[in-house]
């Protein structure tokens, strides 16, 4: 029940000078993940499919902050191609990159496919975000030091990954699917943090706690009932953010650990599994058709 009890967090760290990208930040735990950073006095692109509803939130964001310098972009982490054109606008207008906040996922919907084929809870909470992270790693580094947040979730304890299986072709299931992407979040910051750290890039895990979000639309009827019965027990997506921002903000965190309510919280045993860990990297790498070393 730890979870109901939620840690008030606050830091005055400016980020002055510092350009951060968060994807999916037109709503829910994003968009305040971005309303903060803008309040720090970072550059922040709102790195969104929706450009109507990223465009509102921006237009938000520049009310409720004096000075707010917040752009849109355009990004669908559900096909391979949008990602490489985001990617080379970011090159050719941002001189620097600091922060890279994977937020952005889809949870438990009705089985579909990304445009490259992969089903979409795996496609979009991980390999999207593996490709992202990849092709921004040459900016990560020559902006260092930087920082990589992957938003994960406490359900990664429920998670294994199906290598059988990947794409659910076999059997679907959207919890199952959606466990499996959260996990493969953790795994990915495992590997990543070591091979980036020589670069001075920091990579962390998050679990935002349970969120009143956009993100439970898919949930059956009882779930949203129960969601919207004990509100008050649930986070708001500001509270979400709490642990996001503590990863971003702190000095001197130990890369490659995953957080939960602003503390260091331990993995699931699938999690700490560096075969598996490394398996996943190589086959998502395989699915990219890029060499990541």
């Amino acid at each position: 029940i730890f979870w109901l009890f939620t840690k008030s967090w606050s830091s005055d760290i400016r980020l002055d000078g510092k350009t951060a990208i968060v994807t999916g930040a037109n709503t829910g735990i994003g968009k305040e993940t971005a309303k903060d950073l803008a309040m720090r006095g970072a550059r922040v692109i709102l790195a969104c499919r929706d450009l109507l509803k990223a465009e509102q939130a921006a237009g938000d964001i520049s009310r409720d902050v004096e000075n707010a310098n917040v752009v849109v972009r355009k990004l669908d982490l559900a096909d391979t191609r949008s990602i490489c054109d985001f990617a080379e606008l970011i090159y050719n207008t941002e001189k620097s990159l600091h922060l890279l906040i994977n937020n952005a996922g889809v949870a438990m919907c009705p089985y579909s496919t990304t445009a490259d084929g992969f089903e979409t809870q795996f496609g979009v909470n991980h390999l999207g975000h593996f490709f992202l992270t990849f092709l921004l790693m040459d900016l990560l580094k020559h902006s260092a030091p930087s920082r990589v947040i992957n938003v994960s979730s406490l359900a990664h304890h429920m998670g294994k990954i199906h290598f059988e299986d990947l794409n659910s072709e076999k059997s679907y299931h959207p919890v199952k699917a959606y466990v499996q992407s959260k996990l493969a979040n953790i795994l990915f910051t495992r590997e990543l943090a070591p091979r980036a750290e020589e670069m001075g890039v920091s990579v962390y895990a998050v679990d935002p706690g349970l969120v009143k979000t956009d993100i439970i639309r898919h949930l059956n009827k009882s779930l949203q009932f129960f969601v919207k019965t004990f509100g008050f027990l649930i986070k708001t997506a500001e509270e979400g953010a709490y642990t996001t921002l503590y990863c971003t903000l702190t000095p001197d965190l130990p890369t490659g650990a995953y957080y939960s309510n602003c503390a260091m919280a331990p993995y699931s045993r699938a999690a700490n599994d560096d075969n598996t860990a490394s398996r996943l990297w190589a086959v998502g790498c395989h699915l990219l058709g890029i060499h990541w070393k």
